[in-house]
């Protein structure tokens, strides 16, 4: 015989939007099955009940027959005492107007059940301990007309989900939700057994972080909104948390209902979704979330999904939660041209085999390998004059979206991959002389040795994270330069005269004072580099401040869903010049 042996919800507390999964577990003649593995076709029968009254934290004890037999909805019913009940009547009586018009339009006779409300009174029934007496209720001085049934010290639920997932509405708020299930007999219908059920804490609402604004670099001024015209498109970047990684072990400080991915990912995309993007970049999408959540939400919005999932040479597990690397452009902006992909392990194999001897080897893979990846992708512009630049030609940009190794100690495994991206990226430019947007969480801070690389297209040959080289692939012979223009496009905060935002970023540096917050570290790990020579910085988006983050917490936090800030860059296409 089926049985339900458990209920776990992921949450003891609701969030206004975010959705309620709960976990069953179920005995079953053969084995012993959780909600994942039970068939479609199960005889189980779940619902989600609310407690409801006008004061949530009071028990509903009344509810307004007037309002059941007029069938409005149950919810508007339930009080918790007769004072209750009278206080609320100036506005509970418009229900009963409204009902009433309503009935009198389709020739109803059924007056009474609304109440005369001028000069016209009639009884309470309450029902205690089954004896019935008659009586008036008053409002401030006049009587109101009501049936009322009371409840002595008796529960009211009414169900507003069924199985196997309910999202709280603001409607919701302040109540208590009981979710209920039940194995049923398929022939008589009927539920086998006695139901489980498990109740929540009070329900909610979702924490709005304050907006953060789109900053001109032009003029200093604040934009109140992307600009659109000719030349012009928005690029995000955000590492958002993969869930594998958003553990109470690591973001202890932070509430576990916070942390819960069903509250996470509906935070993450109306952060996203707001910031009304032409690309967005985002790091640590877990691979199932990217095909179940990320692409499916923001194609409604308009968008065109592409992914590299990190390789798996290191992490063992469920290939699904591995994550990677997304890009996402609006297919009314971009056209899709072309996607690259660079795993480093291939490229750590192809450096082991020619510069390693056989017996470094094994050691030398095992320090490269690392599973980190990038997604380039070449998109055709649909704006401006149809795409067209000056001299004629189809406007490209080309983006490139990576996650850097995140392990301090190896500054040369770090530095190796940002070359490696940079040397894949040249031969792209030196191919179509296309603007390069290189994105995404480097683990490396301004100053770094791959930050300098970046951002000055070399590495001094004395500086100090060129000391860590065990396997001898930074040597001096090793060229660690690059061509490409590259500039951090938030270094331009430092030379406008928001003084707000100049308090924001390093004078040493030019780049944000941090980028990643979390309770062990705060300092700038993420960028948007783009092409000097192509593109120009229109308008960023401002930068948080330290205090209001650390003030009781660090990321992430109720109102910020992952340890990162995103990054946002408003750019202009120049016109391009005969070379």
């Amino acid at each position: 015989m089926l049985s339900v042996l458990r209920v776990h919800l992921p949450s003891d507390i609701p969030i206004v939007g975010c959705e309620i999964s709960p976990y069953v577990l179920i005995r079953h003649p053969d084995k012993t099955v959780s909600t994942e593995d039970v068939p479609e076709n199960l005889p189980l029968h779940g619902c989600f009940l609310r407690y409801k009254c006008v004061h949530p934290s009071e028990q509903a004890t009344l509810q307004c027959l007037g309002c059941v037999k007029a069938k409005l909805p149950v919810a508007k019913s339930y009080h918790c005492t007769t004072k209750c009940f009278s206080d609320a009547w100036q506005h509970h009586r418009v229900l009963h107007e409204r009902a009433a018009s309503a009935v009198n339009e389709n020739g109803n006779e059924e007056e009474d059940i609304y109440g005369r409300f001028n000069n016209t009174t009639s009884g309470i029934n309450n029902n205690n301990n089954n004896n019935n007496t008659n009586g008036q209720a008053v409002a401030n001085g006049t009587t109101y007309p009501a049936t009322v049934t009371q409840r002595n010290g008796g529960e009211i639920w009414f169900e507003v989900g069924r199985f196997k997932t309910y999202t709280p509405t603001a409607e919701d708020i302040g109540h208590v939700l009981k979710f209920e299930c039940v194995v049923v007999d398929l022939e008589t219908k009927s539920p086998v057994g006695q139901a489980n059920t498990i109740l929540t804490s009070r329900v909610i609402p979702a924490p709005s972080p304050s907006p953060r604004r789109l900053i001109s670099v032009t003029n200093a001024d604040v934009a109140g909104h992307l600009d659109t015209s000719s030349g012009t498109f928005s690029v995000l970047s955000y590492n958002v948390l993969c869930d594998a990684y958003a553990t109470s072990d690591l973001y202890g400080y932070c509430p576990s209902w916070a942390l819960s991915w069903p509250y996470r990912r509906q935070n993450l995309l109306r952060e996203i979704v707001g910031y009304l993007a032409d690309i967005v970049c985002l790091q640590e999408v877990q691979s199932d979330h990217f095909e179940e959540f990320f692409a499916p939400e923001l194609d409604k919005h308009g968008y065109q999904a592409l992914f590299k999932r990190r390789t798996a040479e290191v992490q063992n597990g469920n290939n699904q939660t591995i994550d990677g690397c997304a890009t996402f452009f609006r297919r009314d902006r971009f056209s899709h041209v072309k996607k690259y992909e660079v795993e480093f392990n291939k490229a750590a194999q192809s450096l082991t085999d020619a510069l390693v001897p056989n017996a470094q080897k094994k050691t030398a893979l095992n320090r490269l390998v690392k599973d980190n990846v990038a997604l380039i992708v070449v998109l055709e512009a649909k704006f401006g004059n149809q795409g067209v630049d000056t001299l004629g030609k189809r406007q490209l940009v080309c983006v490139a979206n990576t996650h850097v190794n995140v392990q301090h100690e190896l500054k040369d495994v770090k530095l190796w991959q940002v070359h490696t991206l940079l040397k894949g990226l040249e031969k792209i430019a030196a191919s179509a002389d296309i603007p390069m947007l290189v994105c995404g969480d480097f683990n490396s801070v301004p100053g770094s040795a791959p930050h300098a690389l970046l951002a000055i297209g070399k590495v001094d040959s004395m500086h100090p994270d060129l000391a860590v080289d065990p396997l001898g692939i930074l040597r001096p012979d090793t060229k660690l330069t690059h061509t490409l223009p590259l500039v951090s496009a938030y270094s331009s905060f430092a030379r406008i005269g928001y003084e707000q935002q100049k308090k924001r970023v390093d004078p040493n540096t030019n780049e944000p004072l941090f980028t990643n917050c979390t309770r062990d570290f705060i300092g700038t790990l993420d960028y948007i580099f783009y092409s000097a020579d192509s593109l120009t910085v229109e308008s960023l988006l401002e930068l948080l401040d330290e205090d209001s983050l650390r003030k009781d917490t660090a990321l992430p936090s109720p109102e910020w869903s992952s340890d990162h800030i995103a990054l946002l860059a408003e750019f202009r296409c120049k016109p391009r010049v005969r070379r």
